[in-house]
Order: structure tokens, then sequence, then C-alpha cells
């Protein structure tokens, strides 16, 4: 009897050992990048009646209103660029607190806020861009200026949920599109 069940056993523990040295070895599955691609941008000059003009990309809808705010739609990314004008009046100063106040009340679901400078003293453009990380609802803004006369603010905005890992590709495709329409900007006088 003894004999017999030993010999089961063996059995029993030979036959495991063979179906599971058959299966195939399971491996954790690589995480998965998302890939997005965005056509190559072109540019054409906006130039309207509004003291100012820039170039925007061809893939965009350009609105303005009669106070030269300007709305620019993305209709593939769901996104806009929401600009507005605002004549300098011996106000420069709480312009800049302004711009600066809308930036930094993301900072309850941003997780970071960087800037980057910009100067065109050949065309007297001054300002910043600012980049707001987190899951804000405006993850990129900026404001430029000619110091005297002129002031535009700008904010980017998505129709959807800001989820900020998801977003990024496109956030990086339009901030090279801000930097674009900064670097052409122009003041009429």
């Amino acid at each position: 009897m003894r004999i017999r069940l030993f010999k089961i056993t063996c059995f029993a523990l030979i036959w495991s050992m063979t179906m599971n040295s058959c299966k195939e070895e399971v491996l954790p599955k690589p995480k998965a990048q998302l890939r997005l691609e965005y056509p190559s941008p072109t540019y054409t000059p906006i130039n309207t009646d509004c003291p100012y003009a820039f170039d925007a990309s061809d893939e965009t809808k350009v609105k303005l209103n009669d106070k030269c705010w300007v709305n620019i739609d993305y209709a593939k990314l769901k996104a806009s660029i929401n600009m507005t004008y605002r004549p300098v009046d011996n106000n420069l100063k709480e312009l800049f607190l302004e711009a600066e106040k809308l930036t930094f009340n993301h900072t309850i679901k941003a997780d970071g806020i960087s800037s980057i400078p910009y100067a065109n003293k050949e065309h007297k453009v001054y300002g910043s861009i600012f980049e707001v990380s987190g899951n804000a609802a405006s993850p990129i803004q900026f404001h430029v200026t000619d110091s005297s006369s002129h002031f535009i603010t700008g904010a980017v905005y998505f129709n959807v949920q800001p989820n900020y890992d998801s977003i990024k590709p496109a956030i990086n495709y339009l901030q090279k599109d801000i930097i674009r329409m900064i670097e052409s900007l122009q003041w009429k006088n």
C-alpha cells in the first residue's frame, strides 16, 4: 500500500512538473507610449485693423472681435488660444500684475510653473511664456508688450478635462505655435 501511494505521488509530481514546464513564461507587458503625430505647421500672417499683426498656423481658425481680442481655434486638438489686447495708458504695472495673477491663480491645481522670458529689441516685443504643469485649466499663458503703448495676454485652453500627462504632446505643439506668434508679432503705430 505504501509503495503504491509512493508511486502515485511520484507520478503526480512528475506529471505536474511536466505540464507546468511546457507553458510559456509569463512576462509583464512593456509600457506603451502614445504616438501622436501633428502636421508640420505652416504659417500665414494675420494682418487686421488692430494695432498688431502676427503669424498663425494654417491649422487654425482665427476670430477677432471689435476690441482686438483674438480666439485662435485648433479644432483637431480641441484647444484654443485666447488673446486679449489692452492699450497701455500709464497702467503697465497693473497690466503685468493682472497677467501674472491670472497665471498664478493656477497654483491650486499646478505641480509647477516655469517661465521663458522673451525680448526682441528690434521690434520692441518683450514678454514671458508660462508653462503650468499639472492638471490646470490653462497649461500655457503668456504676455507681451512694447512697454509703452500695447499689452497682450494669452492663454491656452483645452475643451477636455485637464489631464496633463495626456495633453502634454499637444501642449508642446501649441507652445511652438505661441513662440512663432510672439516672434512674428509686430506693433502698428
